[in-house]
């Protein structure tokens, strides 16, 4: 099963989970699709604070990694 959990940094879930890269890109997440902001920037982002920012509804992101695939859990 694959798991996401909301608090984890987005380095942390796009090392685990290379795949979610153009997915996370297409949801608006442009940064992780460049190798040196995601190995920086995205150390200490997580998916729930990069919406908060960017103006992204975190519902649709999270129904989005669902019908992926994956389970999202928030703790």
């Amino acid at each position: 099963m694959k798991e996401i959990n909301l608090n984890s940094s987005l380095f942390d879930i796009t090392e685990q989970f290379p795949e979610l890269i153009p997915v996370l890109v297409k949801q608006g997440f442009q940064g992780v699709a460049n190798e040196q902001m995601r190995t920086s920037h995205a150390r200490v982002m997580t998916i729930p604070k990069g919406c908060e920012m960017l103006g992204i509804d975190l519902n649709k992101v999270v129904k989005v990694l669902e019908v992926q695939g994956y389970t999202v859990k928030s703790a």
